[in-house]
């Protein structure tokens, strides 16, 4: 069946008063915290798309190059005919360069708005008019169980009983501790279980690598990161009615090599006082130097990725002769930057 216009399910829906309370909650811990979810407001949004074009933002491009490099050989792995399941879709360019070489069946794009989805998806539609597509509205990293109405869409596709590849590109399992990590690739496991024979995982995974680099690609030379974080602040201002002055927040990046992860973190310039709330009845004081933790960014090694990989039920197997692809992993000549292929 041909799919002149893409499908749109939305189920994810904004709780401004749990918004709330998660972020107040964040801001009186000790230390403070704001999630990195609130870095991708409007602006957010487009400063990091920003931060993809700098020099020093290194996995962007690196992982481009090796679906550029490997797009064939992943080609050989992954079955053709299988239903797409992209997680964290933004525009789906990523997805959409490997369309030729993967010759997916259909395509589902993941994020947490379809609104945010419908012009990209919609203009990508255009392109292959053949390929049926979706677009899901679902905050994946609270639960990745497919809903019904993509089950019943797929059925309808005719494609039931299609395999399923889960792509998740872009390093963004980063975000997620070891352990959060395991319980998201259990939830993928899960969904493609849920597909045919040569069911799996398709993710890109930044690897631990020299500290320069990797400071160097959260702490650009023009401040376009330190704009990013900073911006949060002022997304947290009208979320939850605070007074935040983000130019009073200094930009913090590091790598911690025990926790093996980037962190960042926003340092008050001076003596603070936020208030927020009906009449600013809530406060937090922050001391000079005083820290909000924003986000961490985990970094692993090949064989790390590999265990948790196992860890959550994936198998790897030998789809290559290539460098490191005997063990399902497709790497840059640096060995940067990790895309792996395990079957369900």
């Amino acid at each position: 069946m041909t799919a002149a216009t893409p499908h749109f399910v939305q189920v994810y829906e904004e709780d401004r008063a749990a918004v709330r309370a998660e972020l107040a909650a964040g801001l009186l811990a000790n230390p403070a915290r704001v999630a990195p979810k609130f870095f991708y407001d409007v602006l957010g949004s487009r400063l990091f798309d920003a931060i993809t074009e700098l020099d020093e933002y290194y996995p962007t491009r690196t992982e481009a190059a090796i679906f550029a490099a490997h797009g064939e050989a992943m080609a050989q792995a992954v079955p053709a005919g299988a239903v797409m399941i992209e997680l964290g879709a933004g525009n789906s360019a990523k997805a959409a360069s490997l369309f030729g070489q993967l010759r997916p069946a259909a395509y589902v794009a993941v994020d947490i708005s379809v609104v945010y989805m419908r012009e990209s998806l919609t203009a990508l539609q255009e392109q292959h008019p053949a390929l049926p597509m979706l677009g899901l509205g679902m905050d994946f990293s609270s639960s990745l169980a497919l809903p019904d109405a993509v089950q019943a869409w797929l059925d309808e596709q005719g494609l039931a009983g299609a395999p399923r590849v889960v792509f998740y590109p872009g390093s963004s399992i980063g975000n997620f501790s070891p352990t959060e990590a395991e319980a998201l690739l259990r939830q993928a496991h899960a969904v493609c279980g849920g597909g045919g024979p040569g069911s799996g995982l398709l993710i890109g995974v930044d690897l631990v690598k020299d500290v320069t680099v990797l400071e160097r690609a959260y702490d650009d030379a023009l401040g376009v990161t330190a704009a990013f974080n900073r911006n949060a602040l002022r997304h947290v201002n009208e979320l939850l009615g605070a007074n935040f002055a983000p130019e009073r927040w200094a930009h913090v990046a590091f790598f911690n090599a025990g926790a093996s992860r980037i962190e960042m973190h926003l340092a008050s310039v001076g003596e603070q006082v936020v208030k927020w709330g009906d009449g600013g009845g809530a406060v937090r004081r922050f001391a000079d130097g005083e820290r909000i933790h924003t986000e961490n960014s985990y970094k692993w090694t090949e064989e790390g990725f590999s265990a948790l990989l196992a860890e959550a039920g994936f198998v790897a197997s030998s789809v290559s002769a290539s460098a490191s692809a005997s063990q399902g992993c497709w790497m840059d000549v640096e060995e940067w930057f990790g895309v792996f292929w395990r079957k369900a």
